[in-house]
């Protein structure tokens, strides 16, 4: 646990780390050391962190997923400007975490307001080991993972950190407040760094898959669904990258590769009335990504759905950052039957953005986004400005005014504004954010995600939590949410009252209990037609939201609603009406050994009749992941999912179907870039196997028996190459 060698006298020694929770201020429960130096090719970095043995978290897992460990990180803002930061993470083995910090948070896949984008990935090093005093851990970050200015002598903002996960604790030197909004303006400065250069290297990953699959077909021919067989298909592609003026990065790729190794996290879809958002996972979407975020989320990649080419430049010049994209799109062409006058054809997307810093945090930009589709005479052009404003250590606000112009693939035009501000105050103890969003009734966004318009939205959140000094509880207190949203013509839509009230233990535990949220919602006959005039239901719910971690072999996390809903797809042609809801989720994480992680997630939402109790849909989702690290480099997954929606159709028009899919996959990682992947899939559905349509022309379902409707082996290799 002391340094040694002749490197180590000339390395700069750091100590003196202070909580930032549960106790914003007091000196580290535990004795942290860090050593930072540098060569012509790395920045080093090395934690000795004391500790009990015994008690230190740690397992071999997966890249990426080290949340269930103590952990140690590494921020570097190159550019100095408070705004943006690489995260570098790892657990006391030294497996791997890395993403992009901004100070702007952005909204999750749960609608959670996060500033880190752990889509980020690239090439680095580490080490970690296990000691009788603690742990070690071992860094070494490449120059030419990193952008910076070109100038002769850097001068960087560091943040260092260590997190202590039985005690809630989060460490860092410099202090880090919450009395104070944002993180990267609390850096040290690290100056000296002189003659070091990310070069202007060139990356290149070629990749190829190999797959046999089986897999119903139903677009080509609609009326007539088929299988189609293949014994071998290859597909190959490369992704390639070059540095310009250290700072500017130009993507360029070649029939990406959007084979999804990864799988969607499973959500609830059934009975949703608006649609539900899904993360992209594809590597050349991913990084970069938030040079073209903005309040309002206007380019959502997943709607680019087969792209052949593409071409990005990101990057950062003075006080500018700049982000353009350019991708053609294969999909639309694909997705019809081939009887179809667009089969075949392909779409454009283009995307620029630019911003300019101001004063010390703040910034303004603009952004354009062009949808094209040739083929059916239709576009998409988005034009507008954003600001991002720090008014004092406290407050923040943030501000979008964009317009768009749409001609349909049907022939017929629409256009309209959108705006959104939002504002957000927060210190030790009060968090609060206000938002307005006025969305016009013909604004659409095609590369974006935008799945409500003709509203005018404010919402308010207010929390205030006590922060005790001592005892298992770190933090408690009430909160509050409300919105309410209007329609253009001025009627009431949406009123939202939700109170409620956190408890945070020690353990990563918490406990959040709602006991009564109001929710008056208002359907229009332009929303269902079924409608022949405005229909207000009046919905109250409660739930309560809990989790621990305190056993460090297992994580229980659940939620439960109760209350009421509305069938927004009933029987027939009947009208939306209001019924007894349920929804709930569970997920119960074990880890038998150090190697071995399970993961068992159950969702549960279901519909009953008011007035006879009668069932009108259950919807069941469990899902079992099992993760076996090898090692470092090599693991094995298995991933079984069950999903059923048992429908009453007395009550809704729809389906009842099930579903079993079960996935198997062998990784060998070595590092972003450089992998092989080896995987099966397998998927059975209640479908009839005559493969008949019902009157709707869907496939029939039957209550029991499963046929295979698609499968899939496949082997993937890519191999980075970077000079």
């Amino acid at each position: 646990m002391r340094p040694a060698g002749d490197v180590a006298p000339r390395m700069v020694r750091v100590t003196g780390f202070l909580q930032r929770n549960p106790h914003d201020g007091q000196p580290a429960s535990q004795r942290t050391e860090a050593y930072l130096g540098y060569d012509a090719k790395n920045l080093y970095v090395v934690f000795v962190c004391f500790d009990d043995p015994s008690k230190v978290r740690a397992r071999m897992s997966r890249r990426e997923d080290i949340f269930s460990d103590d952990s140690v990180e590494l921020m570097l803002d190159t550019f100095h400007d408070q705004r943006r930061a690489y995260a570098f993470q790892t657990n006391p083995l030294g497996v791997q975490w890395d993403a992009i910090w901004t100070e702007q948070a952005h909204e999750d896949i749960n609608g959670n307001l996060t500033n880190f984008d752990s889509s980020f990935d690239t090439v680095w090093d580490s080490k970690g080991r296990l000691t009788h005093q603690g742990y070690v851990v071992w860094m070494a970050i490449p120059f030419k993972s990193l952008r910076f200015s070109p100038a002769q002598q850097q001068s960087w903002g560091v943040i260092l950190y260590r997190g202590i996960l039985r005690e809630n604790e989060d460490d860092f030197w410099p202090q880090i407040s919450r009395r104070v909004e944002g993180r990267l303006n609390h850096a040290a400065t690290a100056k000296g760094l002189e003659g070091i250069s990310p070069g202007r290297n060139m990356q290149f990953i070629p990749y190829g898959v190999l797959r046999s699959f089986h897999a119903l077909d139903t677009i080509k021919d609609p009326a007539m669904p088929l299988f189609d067989n293949r014994t071998a298909e290859f597909r190959g592609g490369l992704d390639s990258k070059f540095i310009l003026k250290d700072s500017l990065v130009l993507d360029l790729t070649a029939n990406p590769d959007f084979s999804q190794v990864e799988s969607d996290e499973p959500q609830i879809t059934v009975n949703q009335r608006f649609e539900v958002f899904f993360p992209e996972k594809r590597p050349f979407f991913l990084e970069n990504a938030d040079y073209f975020k903005t309040p309002i989320d206007l380019f959502f990649t997943r709607r680019i759905g087969d792209p052949q080419f593409g071409a990005r430049l990101t990057g950062k010049v003075g006080p500018y950052s700049l982000g353009i994209l350019a991708s053609d799109d294969r999909g639309p062409g694909d997705s019809v039957p081939n009887n179809s006058p667009i089969s075949g054809d392909r779409a454009t997307f283009a995307i620029a953005r630019v911003s300019r810093d101001l004063f010390r945090q703040s910034s303004v930009g603009v952004i354009y986004t062009d949808w094209e589709f040739p083929g059916a005479g239709a576009f998409n052009r988005i034009g507008g400005v954003d600001s991002r404003l720090k008014f004092n250590p406290n407050w923040t606000g943030s501000f979008q005014a964009v317009a768009s112009s749409t001609q349909n693939e049907d022939g017929s035009y629409q256009a309209g504004p959108a705006y959104k501000a939002e504002t957000s105050y927060t210190s030790t103890h009060v968090d609060y954010t206000a938002t307005y969003n006025d969305i016009s009734p013909g604004f659409t966004t095609t590369p974006g995600f935008v799945n409500r318009v003709d509203i005018r939205d404010l919402s308010n959140s207010f929390d205030y939590r006590f922060r005790p000094k001592s005892g298992p509880v770190t933090s408690w207190g009430p909160g509050v949410f409300t919105d309410n949203v209007w329609a253009h013509d001025g009627t009431r839509l949406d009123t939202y009252y939700s109170p409620g009230l956190a408890v945070g233990f020690k353990g990563q535990s918490y406990l959040t209990f709602t006991p009564y949220t109001e929710f008056r919602e208002r359907l229009r006959p332009s929303d269902f037609p079924a409608l022949t005039q405005n229909q207000d239901f009046h919905e109250h719910n409660s739930a309560v939201n809990f989790g621990t971690s305190y056993l460090p072999k297992l994580t229980v996390q659940g939620y439960y609603q109760w209350g009421d809903g509305v069938n927004f797809v009933p029987a027939g042609n009947q009208a939306p009406f209001l019924a007894s809801a349920d929804t709930a989720n569970v997920l119960v994480s074990f880890l038998p050994v150090t190697a071995l992680k399970i993961d068992n997630l159950y969702l549960f939402n279901r519909l009953r009749d008011r007035a006879s109790g009668a069932g009108i849909f259950d919807n069941h989702i469990l899902r079992s992941k099992w993760n076996w690290q090898y090692n470092r480099a090599l693991s094995f997954r298995l991933i079984l999912q069950y999903t059923a929606t048992l429908a009453n159709p007395e009550f809704t028009m729809l389906q009842t179907t099930k579903q079993f899919n079960a996935d198997f996959l062998v990784t060998y990682l070595l590092h972003p870039g450089t992998a092989i992947y080896v995987g099966y899939n397998s998927d059975l559905q209640n479908y009839d196997p005559s493969l008949a349509l019902d009157p709707m022309g869907n496939i029939l379902r039957t209550r029991n028996g499963y046929i295979n409707d698609s499968r899939q082996f496949f082997v993937k290799v890519s191999y980075l190459f970077r000079f």
